[in-house]
This record gives C-alpha cells, structure tokens and sequence, in this order.
C-alpha cells in the first residue's frame, strides 16, 4: 500500500478533521512507518504456531454480573445541561 496525497485527504474527509500541510506531511510519513511495519509483520513465518487468545495462562477472569449501585434518574440528570425529567438532551448529529 502506497501512501500519497490522495490517500491522506480521504482519512482526512473520513475523520473530520481538517489538518494544514505540515500535519498532512507528517500524518503520510507516521502512516507510511506504520504500513511498513505491517508489510514487515506479513513477512515473519507463522506456520505452526497458535493465535494467541490470553496473554496469561489464566483465561478470561469473569466476575458475575450482578447489579450494583444506581443511581436515580433525578440523580442522574441533576447535571445534565440539557434533559427532559427522564432523557439527556443532545444535539442531534447530521451526516456530511
């Protein structure tokens, strides 16, 4: 994967965000460091060898699920900026 011009404006578009040039610049650099690790990851021989799953030999450690302390809905509302006695208030979101 090539990293250009192109491809830094649309993960621009893609995140909202608007960067300068200079942030361009080092954006396509940091990026093009990280597709060369990756390209230097697809290299190494895996054959035989498990996907690790657990970082220890313990597993996944669960608690139960129990329900703990709540709060009130007046609690939770009371520093809301905006709500409506039972719902937080939001602006709404709209699609570029």
């Amino acid at each position: 994967m090539q990293v250009h011009t192109d491809l830094i404006l649309r993960l621009e578009k893609l995140a909202n965000l608007q960067l300068s040039d200079a942030e361009r610049t080092r954006f396509a650099g940091d990026l093009s460091q990280i597709v060369d690790m990756v390209n230097q990851l697809q290299e190494v021989n895996t054959a035989g060898v498990d996907p690790l799953i657990y970082l220890s030999d313990r597993g996944a450690v669960l608690r139960k699920d129990e329900v703990g302390h709540q709060l009130s809905t007046l609690s939770a509302l009371s520093n809301a900026p905006q709500q409506d006695g039972t719902h937080f208030k939001v602006p709404k979101v709209s699609k570029k």
